[in-house]
């Protein structure tokens, strides 16, 4: 199913009517400030991994990452971050950077046997922050790849809804999305490296 919702003000009953699918272990395709994504809840990785596999992605080849609302709501996933690195997601989020840190205990048990590290990120994209705020918790997210050799990810909505809405429960149609992912620092070691150049620039 298509459902689209305004970029802008988002209308608080859709959000509510995603919030309830989410917590029934729907999954679901987002619109975020870089590239549309396949979501659910933290507690639903079995899910979200089952789709990753008809994806083509295995093992080690999955990568998830989370969203969160809010730097609060971030840190409680990972493990205390230093001075420097806070400075610095200060002074780039919300925005298109993903951000690799240690882990934490509140990681379900099952992400963290297989993950010691989590790419985490709060977007600036106004619907999926609405979602994040009503939902209360954030949202395990992995990326669409698109076979094209031109275009890396898929940008328009109902292009996706035809492809993947049978796989999932709800494609959300935010507008027409970007061909340029996060830029990815990882920040394990406390001394922020870039590993992958995106659409964020420092």
């Amino acid at each position: 199913m298509l459902l689209e919702i305004r970029s802008q003000n988002p209308d608080a009953r859709q959000i509510k009517e995603v919030v309830n699918l989410l917590n029934k272990g729907g999954l679901i395709i987002i619109p975020t400030d870089t590239i549309y994504a396949a979501a659910c809840t933290i507690s639903n990785i079995h899910g979200i991994e089952s789709f990753a596999k008809k994806l083509g992605k295995k093992g080690s080849n999955i990568n998830f990452s989370i969203l969160c609302s809010s730097f609060s709501q971030l840190a409680e996933y990972t493990r205390p971050i230093s001075n420097p690195v806070f400075k610095l997601m200060k002074q780039v989020l919300p925005g298109p950077f993903t951000f690799i840190l240690k882990a934490s205990h509140k990681l379900p048990h099952h992400f963290r046997e297989n993950k010691k590290t989590i790419g985490i990120r709060v977007p600036n994209n106004t619907i999926v922050l609405e979602i994040l705020k009503e939902l209360g918790e954030p949202l395990l997210v992995t990326s669409i790849h698109n076979d094209n050799l031109i275009m890396e990810y898929h940008t328009d909505p109902q292009e996706i809804n035809e492809i993947f809405g049978h796989q999932v429960d709800l494609v959300i149609d935010g507008g027409i999305g970007d061909n340029v992912a996060s830029t990815i620092i990882d920040c394990t070691d406390n001394t922020p490296q870039i590993i992958r150049q995106g659409k964020g620039k420092i």
